[in-house]
């Protein structure tokens, strides 16, 4: 009979909150909640702990509030799984517990607030702006300066919790993005700051004083688990889980920013803080996860399931490795090792025991594809190239969508309506950027490979 996780049994005390965390998720507990838990000195003294807020759903904080805060990560070799139980999360809170998020963050010992959402999730305009007549950002607005109602964004959330510290007097503190969007600090920081100002220019000012922004590059790829996993980790270890994660083993996290009320000594885990970030985003965004959107949609349109199905496809392959020379040489900053990257993305890529499905990397393509494809593309065109590659990219979403009238995108109707237009192919493109809808070769040029691409024997 399994044991049920307990804190006492396996010598892991609850650490004292000092970080809180929007978005708690699968990613998280295998990145940040991993990195705090190994950055501590003494692990039987443990000096920060997280509160974690869910995105949408409670279900994980329900389920990690009955076991304590504790579960399984599992990290997936090829040779075989390593089980770690992660204790760094001392609170596990719905969204929606906005009242205990105003009362950590008005605490003077909280001393930052990291974020793993969506790139959808920032509601934020062309070129990373604070728009207020964003819809969801209108009827923040609206609730924040009424009072009518929870705010039910995650800039939304996080301003409210910020207004409470202010009242308080607790001082600076520090916001940490964790998301797949480059630029993810002046994200926030548009985000956040934007939101603020728009609702009171005196807590805008105050926020610009005393919250940092810090961006960051994250890297571990956290497939969704699969059913079987609580079963296999209670026969391994004799422990019963009800929400373990698995993961890779592979992690990175690169920092660039100020951290004005403290932070656990990450570097102990292997995080590594640089004065420019942009060139490790970059590499990032563009290998790592432009490859990943390149296989969700030309490996589903070919008939795979996985990452490493197909990548094992010849002419997935070859696309992939295409990207990544367009993308490469745009990458040209000391430090980044490109080779190395790439070597140690196939062999990642290639794990057969992380079912990484390319379904749920195609979610929210319409945000997604603005990062990873449209500026290789627009640096090729603007260098005197065709950015064939980068197209093609583009061309699987399109290629992907036609004759769909069911997305899972946050922009989904927006999508629909693209994907319904005359000249679908340039609307689709407009909603990624208008600059290039606009150019009829590039519109040509995606066009011809989605036909080429939607034509290939599966």
């Amino acid at each position: 009979m399994s044991t049920p996780l307990n804190r006492a049994d396996l010598n892991l005390p609850r650490p004292p909150v000092r970080l809180v965390h929007l978005g708690l998720g699968a990613f998280f507990r295998a990145h940040q909640a991993w990195y705090t838990q190994h950055a501590e000195a003494d692990p039987a003294d443990p000096q920060w702990g997280y509160a974690a807020f869910t995105g949408r759903s409670p279900a994980v904080a329900e389920l990690l509030e009955s076991q304590d805060g504790l579960y399984t990560l599992v990290e997936r070799a090829g040779d075989g799984d390593r089980y770690e139980v992660i204790g760094s999360v001392a609170e596990a809170r719905p969204a929606d517990d906005v009242d205990r998020l105003r009362e950590l963050l008005a605490a003077p010992g909280t001393a930052a607030v990291t974020i793993t959402v969506t790139e959808a999730a920032y509601h934020l305009g062309p070129g990373l702006s604070f728009d207020p007549s964003v819809p969801a950002v209108a009827a923040e607005l609206e609730r924040l300066r009424t009072g009518s109602g929870a705010p039910a964004t995650m800039a939304g959330r996080l301003v409210a919790g910020l207004v409470a510290r202010r009242r308080a007097g607790a001082g600076p503190i520090a916001v940490v993005p964790c998301d797949n969007l480059a630029a993810n600090g002046t994200a926030a920081r548009h985000a956040v700051q934007g939101l603020a100002a728009a609702v009171d220019p005196g807590l805008g000012r105050w926020v610009e004083e005393h919250v940092s922004f810090v961006s960051t590059s994250v890297d571990r790829i956290t497939p969704r688990a699969e059913e079987e996993l609580s079963g296999t980790v209670a026969r391994e270890t004799g422990r019963a889980d009800r929400s373990p994660v698995v993961t890779e083993p592979f992690r990175s996290w690169v920092l660039s920013g100020d951290f004005p009320a403290g932070r656990p000594d990450w570097e102990r885990a292997g995080a590594v803080f640089v004065d420019e970030i942009e060139p490790f985003e970059n590499r990032k965004l563009w290998l790592l996860n432009g490859a990943h959107s390149l296989l969700a949609y030309a490996g589903q349109l070919r008939g795979h399931a996985t990452v490493a199905e197909a990548l094992a496809d010849p002419a997935c392959r070859s696309w992939i490795e295409e990207f990544w020379d367009e993308a490469c040489a745009h990458l040209t900053a000391p430090g980044l090792d490109l080779p190395g990257y790439r070597t140690a993305l196939l062999e990642r890529f290639t794990n057969p025991r992380i079912a990484h499905h390319l379904a749920q990397i195609g979610i929210d393509g319409s945000a997604k594809l603005q990062m990873r494809a449209v500026p290789v593309l627009t640096a090729e065109r603007t260098a005197g190239r065709d950015g064939e590659a980068a197209a093609r990219m583009i061309a699987a979403w399109t290629a992907f969508l036609d004759g769909r009238t069911e997305v899972q995108d946050t922009a989904a109707e927006q999508v629909l309506a693209a994907n319904a237009a005359p000249d679908r192919v340039r609307a689709l493109l407009d909603l990624l950027d208008p600059e290039l809808a606009a150019q009829d070769d590039v519109v040509a040029r995606v066009s011809r490979l989605a036909a080429e691409l939607a034509a290939a024997p599966h």
